[in-house]
């Protein structure tokens, strides 16, 4: 079975190309050889794939064969005010890992000023860590990561379940919270997280996105960095949804 998966553009009449860097890293440093069986996904679906040729910079899958599709799960979207990008591309990478179905991000009233302009420019390599992420956890499908918005976008998205992390006190229990109020969860439900930058929310903002239906909720009495209360939380309703 393959140890590893990688995205192609497409599948076409049971092949497919991979070209540029991944395809470079599997001869150069996997060693990749006529013969050998990895996993592929088109982003939509995963195959057992046969190499056919392997180049430099060329690899050439045959299908073996469809694998299983994963079963439905809640899709869980991200929203991260902008703060510090080594720290925000971490969280990226180990949101991807935790299977997000995508990361948007704003400019928040305490976040660092320049970070929204200079967001614009780091997008593509979020994208290409969410692709290297995706291929080293092994999940048919990539993220969507997205370029910041005004945070009023983001509070008008289409959600089922809009979850506002708040360092204030006050807030509940993430966990204790959602069982509360919604105690029945399907996977066709769609979910929401959003944090504000490491300074906090400010009063405004808070009582906008109170307005908004965002419950407020807790992970604790710590005050957690923001990649920290990201991934935290997203493993929580990871496994409040059972994903």
């Amino acid at each position: 079975m393959a140890r590893r998966l990688f995205f192609v553009p497409e599948i076409r009449r049971g092949t497919a190309e991979l070209t540029g860097a991944d395809a470079e890293h599997l001869v150069r440093v996997l060693r990749a050889e006529v013969g050998q069986v990895y996993e592929i996904s088109d982003n939509g679906q995963k195959y057992l794939a046969e190499i056919e040729t392997a180049r430099k910079s060329s690899i050439v899958f045959r299908v073996v064969e469809e694998l299983p599709a994963a079963r439905p799960r809640a899709a869980v979207y991200l929203y991260p005010a902008l703060f510090k990008f080594d720290r925000f591309e971490w969280m990226v990478e180990k949101a991807t890992e935790l299977g997000v179905d995508a990361v948007g991000c704003f400019e928040g009233v305490r976040s660092e000023r320049g970070l929204a302009q200079a967001a614009q420019k780091r997008a593509a390599r979020w994208e290409r860590l969410a692709v290297e992420a995706s291929e080293q956890s092994r999940r048919p499908t990539l993220p969507e990561i997205a370029r910041p918005v005004p945070l009023e976008r983001i509070l008008a998205s289409e959600l089922d379940v809009k979850l506002l992390l708040d360092e204030e006190s006050g807030a509940p229990n993430l966990f204790v919270m959602v069982n509360e109020r919604w105690p029945e969860r399907k996977s066709s439900q769609r979910i929401g997280i959003l944090l504000g930058p490491e300074g906090g929310w400010t009063d405004g903002e808070r009582t906008k996105v109170v307005e908004a239906g965002w419950q407020r909720c807790s992970l604790g009495e710590m005050v957690l960095r923001a990649e920290t209360a990201a991934i935290a939380a997203l493993s929580v309703v990871n496994v409040l949804w059972e994903r």
